[in-house]
């Protein structure tokens, strides 16, 4: 086990920073050239500045909206809670690179449909007057990419308040002080650890995001980190730069998810007094109208508008022109029944998802059994490796791959085998960490009368623990699976003509403006995925404890 996941997460880095020390000509001899233009060059300069300041734009705009949000659903009489939290729940599934595409279509500079509505509003016309929306920005991508982004720092906040009493809200009213004083006083600070690891959370994802800067900044000669890496390998490559750009995404990654690991793993709050009495939600009376705003504005803009543009798209001819005459079912016949790349690509997708999910099932369950229950030395070791990844950005991971698997003895590229060797490592924390919730609920003591009675520790693990984390086993699987279907960033460097998926083909189809095929193809995607998620909570809703 330890040489596996050695090999999964070890090697690609050491062949990262070793390429990145490295010349690219042969002999290869040890350089700093490499670092030192991306400290130099303003090529790189103004990615990383671009990457920084629109990362820390995203945190803040997740903040400024999702922790008001989480307050009033966990705090407040609010209606039709649950129903958000499924919206929400909608918004975290979406692939942020599909609400990238549904963007473009909603807030192109000419052809957005929201630019047509405001035409037709104010009765300009195209080229008359500046757009309403310009898409094609840095500050688009800030908005798409926290679109798909504040969900984390929702949850993270809302379980918080969710787990906090309200004895001491309520001991802050009787003292005189108004509601808004005790939220800032009170709730904020007790809420605080959750609302700064959100945020760190928020700021990783757009940092190490490709798909929405790729289909939002590159039309606008804008690049970011990401986007600088990947064309760090069209013709001619350059394979030392591309190691050398990537190490620093790596080390702020790491820096900051040990940051929010020491913020979480501080947040505590304890009431003395005896037992807690709960929670008492604050009666919104007449401001429920209000406080409802801010969920239609950002579930509109996250959820409805882009999954109803997908939708339209996907059954008319152009979708910008009216609808008289413009439904058509050409775009399903022609992505399911013309396109020479869907069932290439379709089948490279789902053999990649059910080997990853496979392989990953099996190895998390494995790792996680051996180390949970301490049965070998070094397990700790084991429990570390199988949850480093997290800190790899995909197209981190991507280039260490590249570079590992493109030489003897072993040359993967070209082949699904690399493109599955990402996404098992990638999914691996994923993986472990429901397998682990899984195996922490069955008690060892079972499988210790298990052994009195005469039992091996294997006829143990198959007669006693299996059957009671069987239904967290199928739901590691499935999010497994769905995690390698939508995966774009690790998969941009690593496909060939012969080995595109899904979410590739769309990304290449975007450079034609195929948008009728694009929709139908991100339509059957988010069904899959929400097929999926339907399955994951039937099994966690049975799952024995």
């Amino acid at each position: 086990m330890a040489l596996a996941l050695a090999i999964l997460v070890l090697l690609p880095l050491g062949w990262l920073a070793a390429t990145s020390l490295t010349t690219d000509n042969a002999p290869r001899e040890l350089t700093f050239r490499h670092y030192h233009q991306l400290f130099v060059d303003r090529s790189f300069l103004e990615p990383f500045w671009v990457t920084l300041w629109t990362s820390v734009a995203v945190g803040l705009l997740c903040v400024a909206f999702a922790a008001p949000m989480a307050w009033l659903v966990s705090r407040t009489d609010l209606p039709a809670k649950r129903l958000l939290r499924m919206m929400i729940l909608a918004s975290f599934a979406t692939p942020p690179f599909l609400g990238a595409f549904a963007w473009v279509l909603l807030g192109g500079p000419n052809a957005g449909l929201v630019n047509h509505w405001y035409y037709w509003i104010t009765g300009f016309k195209p080229f008359e007057a500046e757009s309403l929306v310009n898409i094609f920005s840095a500050w688009g991508i800030v908005f798409v990419t926290a679109l798909y982004t504040f969900p984390y720092v929702f949850t993270f906040v809302a379980t918080s308040l969710d787990h906090i009493p309200s004895d001491l809200e309520e001991a802050s009213a009787i003292l005189g002080a108004p509601a808004w004083r005790t939220a800032i006083d009170v709730t904020l600070p007790l809420a605080l650890p959750a609302l700064l690891a959100g945020f760190l959370v928020a700021f990783l994802q757009s940092m190490t995001l490709f798909g929405p800067a790729a289909i939002l900044a590159l039309p606008a000669s804008i690049d970011t980190m990401t986007t600088r890496i990947w064309s760090l390998f069209q013709f001619p490559p350059k394979l030392g730069l591309a190691a050398a750009a990537s190490l620093p995404l790596l080390l702020i990654t790491v820096v900051l998810l040990r940051a929010q690991a020491r913020i979480m793993g501080r947040r505590g709050f304890s009431v003395l007094g005896g037992k807690s009495t709960g929670q008492r939600l604050l009666r919104l009376g007449v401001w429920k109208p209000v406080a409802l705003l801010p969920f239609a504005f950002v579930l509109s803009c996250s959820v409805l508008l882009p999954y109803g543009v997908l939708a339209w798209t996907a059954f008319v001819k152009n979708y910008s022109a009216p609808a008289a005459g413009n439904f058509t079912f050409d775009n399903w016949k022609f992505v399911f029944l013309e396109f020479s790349q869907t069932r290439l690509a379709l089948t490279n997708t789902f053999l990649l998802g059910v080997s990853a999910a496979t392989a990953g099932t099996l190895l998390a369950t494995t790792i996680g059994y051996l180390s949970l229950r301490k049965l070998v030395w070094g397990h700790r070791w084991l429990s570390f490796l199988a949850t480093a990844p997290v800190a790899i950005p995909g197209i981190v991971l991507a280039v260490g791959l590249f570079l590992a698997y493109t030489h003897a003895p072993l040359v993967l590229y070209g082949t699904l085998t690399i493109i599955f060797l990402a996404y098992l490592t990638k999914e691996m924390p994923v993986g472990y960490q429901q397998v682990a919730s899984s195996l922490k609920s069955v008690h060892p003591e079972l499988e210790d009368a298990s052994r009195i009675f005469g039992a091996t520790r294997l006829r143990a693990l198959v007669d006693v623990t299996a059957p009671l984390i069987r239904n967290g086993v199928i739901a590691t699987w499935m999010f497994i699976f769905i995690g390698s279907i939508r995966e774009l960033s690790a998969t941009i460097l690593l496909f060939t003509a012969r080995t595109k998926t899904v979410s590739v083909t769309m990304f290449d189809l975007r450079e034609s403006n195929d948008w009728g095929p694009i929709a139908v193809l991100s339509l059957t995607m988010l069904a899959i995925t929400f097929a999926m998620i339907l399955a994951i909570n039937f099994f966690n809703d049975r799952r024995v404890t």
